[in-house]
């Protein structure tokens, strides 16, 4: 069972009841003292442990690993700053890079983290999925890049199109050899190895020593669910701050450096700051993870963990159920990977019970006791962790108490809504959006808190000290024609956990009508693999196969019959023949869905799901539940 000293910080909350109906939650655990620039962890484990692997990623995703030391990672940091700032590169022209999580995009943020020049890391799929690149032009407009480096050659089109004129380019050598010019368009090309081969001087030392906690570190911008993306501020202060918090939350790390074996992109808060962070900070080792979360993607995943057993591992909820799949079929793959691990942290959607009872059974077979999976709730503009439960009694949605140096704000009836929202305040906390006033002054309330638009409760109102639960997002909630509220956010995730493992996401319909409406997002190859379908047969066909539609009948009847009123009892269900369209803004590069643009541009199925549809439009079925 857990031990009391594997977790702290999020245990207790001091807790405060306002004349305005508003309460205030504060761990009862101070903020401990810790570095003010995320730089000098590099210097010092450098110093302390100069032949530790910090980083380490396969040769061509499936070698042997290439690994970087501490001491190899801080020359090359300080060589790469030195470059950065002899090509005038600043604030108000930062690096932009495109790229994976590999060695030389580690290099180059370190490098620039060194000298204080902020970079931008961009999400791959706005150059390499998206068609019109617009959520890429918006990011190098708001932040006018002097660089851009791009990982591979495949980047070319895009930069071609978007980036700005007077930027120059870097890339890795064979990439350059691959592009055979010396330019894209007007922009220079350099090949990486000039960027280490640079003797760093007077410039670079003076530069970093005038970074400090207010220096800009980053420019990650949000995922644009519902608008177009914003440039969240990431200075030292908050990224250090909200490191400690994660040192005190996870007691365990301050004596046990973290090992990781990790896949989540570093142009999202979760991977690019939590777990970068977490390494950097406690002086850990890396091993990039190039598999995906996918049946295909998950064989590189596997094969990493077969070799490496990490100390904390961190997953989307598809993830951790593969890994259970292939654990229960591989007994020595299970042991290896409970070897050591601590923890779990789960990120996106819910995880549901029956893939978190399956881990929980494979690791009392590993080691005769379950490993506590923690949750918690966090954003890019928090750095990311506000709050954490821990335990072995968490579930998924729950989110805990606030952590040591977080002060919580609860808000009943937020926007009329009838919930309570959740707002932060603290050193993690953003100081604003990057050249947009207005935004930022939006952000905060006049108490200065942010507010998160995030919706909450107590898990037990009657035991505030076993913490809060995630209630949906305050902006999806929508009336029907009686005036019922609808919460969103917790009917999704319901559908999902039920419809597991065919339904990758849910969208729910009905502003202004009688009762709800469901139009699902399938995983059309899960349901091929479930059901034995062939490989003949097309994405269409594979849901109009019985078996599919016999499913999702039956998803519809189960839904029906738990619910308890038209707020949360779908009375028809459509399945979507066309996944989400990132260029729509239906689906962020994270794979969030955005209700809003779902329902504006899938118009004509709305209407059809309550037979309005034009007649003879080659539609797919309508489904309503059969009542027992």
């Amino acid at each position: 069972m857990t031990t009391p000293s594997l977790f702290g910080g999020c245990l207790r909350a001091e807790i405060e009841h306002r004349a305005d109906g508003s309460v205030l939650l504060r761990s009862t655990e101070p903020l401990q003292a810790h570095a003010t620039r995320l730089s000098d962890r590099l210097r010092e484990h450098a110093e302390r442990t100069p032949e530790r692997v910090f980083a380490a990623r396969r040769a061509g995703g499936h070698g042997p690993w290439i690994t970087l030391t501490y001491a190899q990672m801080l020359q090359r940091a300080q060589a790469v700053g030195q470059w950065l700032l002899d090509q005038g590169l600043s604030a108000e022209r930062p690096l932009a890079i495109l790229s994976d999580n590999d060695l030389e995009h580690l290099t180059l943020s370190l490098g620039a983290m060194w000298v204080g020049v902020p970079f931008v890391p961009v999400s791959p799929a706005y150059s390499l999925v998206s068609q019109d690149f617009a959520k890429l032009r918006h990011i190098l407009g708001v932040t006018t890049p002097g660089l851009v480096f791009a990982a591979t050659p495949a980047y070319r089109r895009a930069i071609e199109a978007v980036a700005p004129a007077d930027a120059c380019v870097v890339m890795p050598d064979d990439a350059v050899a691959d592009i055979g010019t010396a330019t894209l368009g007007s922009r220079p090309v350099h090949a990486f190895s000039a960027l280490l081969a640079t003797a760093p001087g007077a410039a670079a030392a003076t530069a970093h020593a005038a970074t400090g906690p207010n220096t800009i570190v980053k420019f990650l911008f949000t995922s644009g669910s519902t608008k177009a993306p914003k440039g969240v501020i990431n200075t030292h202060r908050m990224i250090c701050a909200n490191q400690q918090m994660l040192r005190q939350t996870l007691a365990f790390i301050a004596d046990e450096p973290p090992v990781l074996v990790d896949w989540l992109p570093w142009n999202h808060t979760f991977g690019g700051n939590h777990n970068v962070g977490l390494v950097l900070n406690n002086g850990g080792t890396l091993y990039i993870d190039e598999g995906k979360p996918t049946p295909k993607g998950m064989a590189q995943t596997l094969a990493n963990l077969r070799e490496i057993a990490p100390t904390m591992y961190f997953n989307v909820p598809k993830g951790f159920e593969e890994l259970a799949t292939a654990m229960e079929a591989d007994s020595a793959l299970r042991d290896t990977f409970f070897s050591r691990v601590r923890c779990f942290m789960y990120a996106g959607a819910g995880l549901s019970q029956a893939v978190w009872n399956r881990i929980d059974a494979l690791a009392v077979a590993a080691r005769g006791e379950r490993v506590p999976m923690i949750t918690g709730l966090g954003m890019t503009e928090t750095a990311p962790s506000c709050m954490f439960a821990v335990g072995h009694e968490v579930r998924s949605g729950h989110i805990g108490l606030p952590c040591p140096g977080v002060t919580v704000k609860l808000v009943p009836n937020a926007e009329d809504s009838g919930k309570t929202e959740v707002r932060f305040q603290g050193p993690n906390v953003m100081p604003g959006y990057w050249r947009a006033p207005q935004q930022t002054a939006e952000a905060f309330d006049d108490e200065g808190y942010y507010r998160t638009g995030d919706a909450v409760v107590w898990i037990d109102p009657s035991q505030p000290q076993g913490g809060l639960a995630f209630d949906g997002r305050i902006a999806e909630d929508f009336k029907l024609s009686s005036g019922t509220f609808v919460s969103v956010g917790p009917l999704r995730a319901a559908v999902i956990a039920a419809g597991d493992p065919l339904v990758q996401d849910a969208v729910v319909a009905g502003i202004d009508r009688d009762d709800l409406g469901l139009m699902i997002f399938p995983r059309v190859e899960e349901a091929r693999r479930l059901f034995g379908l062939g490989a003949d047969l097309d994405a269409h066909d594979v849901l109009q196969a019985p078996p599919v539609v016999a499913f999702f009948q039956d998803l519809l009847n189960r839904l029906w019959a738990a619910g308890t009123g038209s707020a949360n009892r779908p009375a028809r269900l459509l399945v979507l023949h066309e996944p989400p369209h990132i260029d729509r803004g239906e689906v962020t590069d994270k794979g969030s869905i955005n209700q809003r643009a779902v329902l504006a541009h899938r118009a004509e199925l709305v209407a059809h799901l309550w037979g309005e549809a034009p007649a003879g439009a080659a539609l797919p079925p309508v489904l309503r539940p059969r009542k027992p």
